[in-house]
């Protein structure tokens, strides 16, 4: 049993028209249970449920202290006095991806199967994707999307286009930090907060931003059930424009045609890698699919990193399956990811949302992520009903017994679009 799921696609799919601010009842109605758009998380006062499982994995956290690194602090600095043994696994100082620490898995920065490319998106959802995400439907591309929490609060329905069109989601923080230099509990609070409300999945999966992760904070997310995703190769994509001007369109493309020279020599034939791209903006977006042609012929297979990896249940809602990667090989990209389970109640409409034309909130850039633009639902406005071009099968769903109003962060270990409960 499926529902038509909308979400808001302006005329002639404009990226200014994409970002214009909206209001979506679900979410604005729960934001005082969230923490504060794109300032670092903590545990809320009187979330029972955040202080009670951060309190069943803290012993389990080893006791190091938050590292001295920013994007003006690099590891090389902040780390100076750090043991050159790299005691934690520091992956920013040394990219280590094998724990240290007992009984921590291994970080995902490969994929087993030969000349494959787990492909993925960080920072997303960016509100103006709609172009990008036809592109990679017109291909049956499939990709695993990495977000973060406060875009999408900000950008939900553009977050729930993301489920519907079959990506793999993971979570990518509250606020895209540092995880590294933040408090323990402000780390575990970053990854609980981050993914839940709109999409009616608990991803399984998390990258943090810069790949900046250690033994502490790899603890953490393991005790929240997230796998941790690294890569091998980076386009650096994200540092043109605002974010480094002195990275040109010239590097960018010298750093995936390195990738392809790589796959073309034989470097993956017997396991394939994982690369690092955004979903940030619309130059980050256009460098995908100028390089997408070149990837797919230099590659076997071009498959999300859960799909290289067979991961049958990508998040905690079972009824959610990924292809396993013979399927996926053989042209079959999803296996129903939007069916219903019998116990939910289907949500047969929904309401459009509201255009937000003026806001108290200003646009704002996540700190060292290039041009990304967000844009709270927080603020009064006079509204308008947004208008809705188009529709799929999908499901937004509810528990059975739970209604809009009853709408709370969840046990989901983390993630901004929590289950109605």
């Amino acid at each position: 049993m499926g529902v038509v799921l909308t979400w808001y696609v302006p005329p002639a799919l404009d990226p200014n028209a994409e970002c214009t601010g909206y209001g979506y009842g679900p979410v604005t109605n729960a934001l005082s249970q969230f923490p504060t758009i794109l300032e670092i998380a903590s545990i809320l006062p009187n979330d029972g449920a955040a202080v009670d499982k951060w309190a069943s994995i803290q012993s389990s956290v080893p006791n190091i202290a938050p590292k001295n690194i920013s994007l003006d602090i690099p590891a090389s600095v902040g780390g100076a006095d750090y043991p050159k043994t790299d005691p934690d696994c520091w992956w920013s100082f040394a990219k280590c991806t094998t724990p240290k620490a007992q009984g921590l898995p291994v970080d995902i920065s490969t994929v087993p199967e030969p000349n494959t490319l787990g492909y993925g998106f960080d920072d997303g959802p960016f509100c103006g994707h709609n172009v990008f995400y036809d592109f990679l439907s017109s291909q049956n591309q499939k990709a695993t999307m990495y977000f973060i929490g406060s875009n999408v609060m900000n950008f939900p329905l553009q977050a729930q286009r993301a489920v519907v069109d079959g990506h793999e989601i993971c979570a990518h923080t509250w606020s895209h930090k540092y995880m590294t230099s933040l408090t323990s509990e402000e780390a575990f609070a970053e990854l609980y907060y981050t993914i839940k409300l709109v999409t009616g999945v608990t991803p399984t999966c998390w990258r943090p931003p810069y790949g900046d992760v250690d033994d502490r904070v790899r603890a953490i997310a393991n005790g929240l059930g997230l796998r941790t995703i690294i890569w091998t190769y980076d386009s650096n994509d994200w540092k043109f424009g605002p974010a480094d001007p002195t990275v040109t369109v010239a590097d960018v493309d010298s750093n995936y045609q390195d990738l392809i020279s790589a796959a073309g020599n034989g470097t993956f034939a017997t396991a394939g890698t994982i690369i690092l791209t955004h979903e940030l903006n619309n130059f980050t977006m256009q460098e995908a699919i100028k390089f997408y042609p070149m990837l797919k012929s230099a590659f076997a297979h071009i498959t999300p990193v859960g799909v290289a990896m067979n991961v049958s249940n990508p998040y905690l809602e079972t009824e959610y399956k990924l292809p396993s990667f013979a399927q996926y090989a053989a042209g079959t990209t999803t296996l129903g990811s939007n069916t219903i389970n019998s116990n939910d109640t289907v949500i047969s409409s929904l309401v459009a949302p509201t255009v937000i034309t003026t806001s108290t909130s200003s646009l704002a850039t996540p700190t060292g992520t290039g041009t990304t633009t967000t844009q709270s639902t927080t603020g009064t406005s006079t509204e308008t009903t947004a208008t809705t071009s188009k529709t799929v099968s999908g499901a937004l769903r509810l528990h059975a017994g739970s209604n809009l109003e009853s709408l709370v962060p969840c046990l989901a270990w983390a993630m901004v679009m929590c289950l109605w409960l």
